[in-house]
């Protein structure tokens, strides 16, 4: 782990000139204050202070005095501020908030509340590894350098050049990630026209959750200096395939992998089930935080890879949660198929991990898995299998999530009210509104 005194060190050794301090409001967005680095000891000794009543769903204006308290481990130089002709070095921190009244972690920091679902976690003897497969599209500018929907390539998946004309962008995603830190495994172009996937190796979760929020910055910088426009957005696009970002889930214990049993058919442990059972268990309410916008709920329809039934499976992509197959017996986990890009990562990591853990203190036991196509399935099928189907839209979720002790919990009182408004009132929204669909199919009819 690093100290405050490597990262005082660093910034000495690299000129760094401005340090940005980061953290992430409830809806997952990132946001930063900028000091220069002749501050950066002073962050660490005093914080530094900001008004949390200016960030969505933090505090009321008169609680507004915050304090950041930047994660040593998360230094890290921004490489693209210096590659463009821009001589100063900016770096970054990734913070915890903090409450100037008290002294405390701010309840309402989605980062602590990742926290404290890994201390729960630890608490019972496991540390959760997650490895994330966030994909997003690449879409041209218009000429005003707003962003149109027209699509940087027409490439499918796995495709190349010169089908694939963002290979160069993808290139230097990854070279900007692994001068970062990060360990890229692998790279590709999605199934739908424009559409990207980047994966990068496993974590423990807190750092997971912060890679994510990392990636998602670098993917939208480096395609603002390539003059396209990224977007995480779920379903940009109707009639192809939207963006998720499957995540891969283990539990390890004293080092080894608690999900591990070789003499399974599946070669996973009692553990693995009952996590597996929990997920299964608390995923509509889990379905609110992992898929958190209206048009999350344009991905989750039959027809294009995107899982909306709950069951799992070995061989098949159809079941919410998969099995995937594993060399080594470190590698055995399973992988939750719903989540999209736009979630904020550290309260879908909290929710995916507080549901395992119910279902392991309760000694869940998963289902049988599914191996046929369930999207073939008829309704009187589903229903003799005992398979349920996901909230089917963001009214549906939010009113899961409500009914939901453990998930509500895991969120703690101030994120969950607060996330409940914020995406009813969005609900409420997208309900009064009237679409250009709507123009086309009733104007001129009626």
């Amino acid at each position: 782990m690093a100290t405050e005194q490597d990262v005082l060190n660093k910034i000495e050794s690299e000129d760094v000139d401005f340090l940005r301090l980061q953290f992430t409001d409830i809806l997952g967005r990132v946001k930063n204050v900028s000091i220069p680095a002749s501050q950066a000891e002073k962050s660490f000794d005093e914080g530094i202070y900001f008004d949390g009543s200016s960030i969505e769903g933090f505090v009321r204006i008169q609680e507004s005095d915050m304090r950041l308290e930047p994660d040593p481990d998360t230094f890290a130089i921004l490489p693209w501020r210096s590659e463009r002709g821009d001589e100063t070095t900016t770096a970054r921190l990734i913070c915890d908030v903090y409450n100037t009244s008290t002294g405390e972690p701010f309840i309402g920091d989605p980062r602590y509340v990742l926290q404290q679902a890994i201390d729960r976690a630890n608490d019972l003897g496991y540390e959760l590894n997650a490895g994330p497969e966030p994909e997003f599209f690449i879409f041209e500018n218009h000429e005003d350098g707003t962003a149109s929907i027209i699509t940087h390539d027409k490439g499918g998946y796995f495709d190349l050049a010169p089908k694939d004309t963002a290979q160069e962008i993808r290139a230097e995603i990854i070279y900007t990630l692994e001068s970062m830190g990060f360990e890229v495994e692998a790279s590709h172009h999605e199934v739908a026209p424009g559409q990207h996937e980047i994966d990068f190796k496993y974590a423990d979760a807190l750092t997971t959750a912060d890679n994510i929020a990392t990636f998602r910055s670098v993917v939208r910088a480096t395609a603002q200096l390539h003059d396209v426009h990224a977007t995480f957005m779920p379903k940009p696009i109707s009639g192809i395939n939207g963006s998720g970002m499957h995540t891969h889930l283990s539990l390890f214990e004293d080092g080894d992998n608690a999900f591990h049993d070789g003499s399974d058919e599946f070669n996973l442990s009692d553990t693995a089930y009952s996590f597996l059972g929990g997920i299964l268990e608390h995923a509509p309410a889990i379905t609110a935080i992992c898929n958190p916008t209206v048009n999350s709920y344009k991905r989750l329809v039959p027809g294009y890879e995107a899982p909306i039934y709950v069951a799992w499976s070995d061989v098949n992509r159809s079941a919410l949660v998969r099995k995937p197959a594993a060399r080594v017996p470190a590698a055995s986990r399973i992988e939750l198929r719903s989540p999209d890009p736009s979630s904020n990562p550290y309260l879908a990591l909290a929710v995916m991990l507080s549901a395992g853990l119910d279902g392991i203190e309760k000694d869940l036991d998963a289902p049988d898995p599914v191996r046929e196509n369930i999207y073939e399935f008829t309704e009187e099928d589903r229903e003799e299998r005992g398979i349920e189907t996901l909230p089917s839209t963001l009214g549906q979720a939010v009113d899961a999530l409500q009914e939901d002790e453990v998930i509500m919990d895991a969120l703690g009182p101030h994120v969950s009210e607060k996330f409940v408004q914020a995406k009813t009132e969005e609900y409420t929204d997208f309900l009064a509104s009237v679409s250009e669909w709507e123009h086309e199919q009733y104007l001129e009819t009626f």
